[in-house]
């Protein structure tokens, strides 16, 4: 036998890389776990923001929907705020025209009773 087969320098550094091998193993192992674990949680969070965007696009279809309904009766709310606006000043200008008119014909009757 040769004395290089029995050296132990050469066995402690072949101990050595094989402890390394395995925590090398051991860490990616662990790393693998974790990324796993990382994945699972995202996958989580991503099928409850999907399920969240489908209630909102639920929503949102039908408050669409309520407004579409909606439209027609604003608008008629609408014309008679209008209209109701423009009998109010059509009013106003007769009833100004009226009580001048009324203030003149009194002044007329006051001024023929007077005499």
């Amino acid at each position: 036998m040769n004395t290089s087969d029995f050296d132990p320098r050469l066995h402690q550094q072949m101990g050595e890389l094989l402890a390394e091998v395995r925590n090398l193993r051991d860490a990616f192992r662990q790393s693998e776990i974790k990324s796993d674990n990382s994945r699972s949680q995202m996958h989580g969070r991503l099928d409850l923001l999907v399920d969240r965007v489908a209630k909102v696009e639920g929503t949102v279809s039908a408050v669409q929907e309520d407004i579409a309904e909606m439209r027609p009766v604003t608008d008629d709310v609408r014309r008679w705020k209008l209209m109701g606006l423009g009998a109010l000043g059509i009013v106003g200008v007769g009833g100004t025209a009226l009580g001048v008119s009324l203030a003149g014909v009194f002044d007329q009757v006051m001024k023929y009773l007077h005499r």
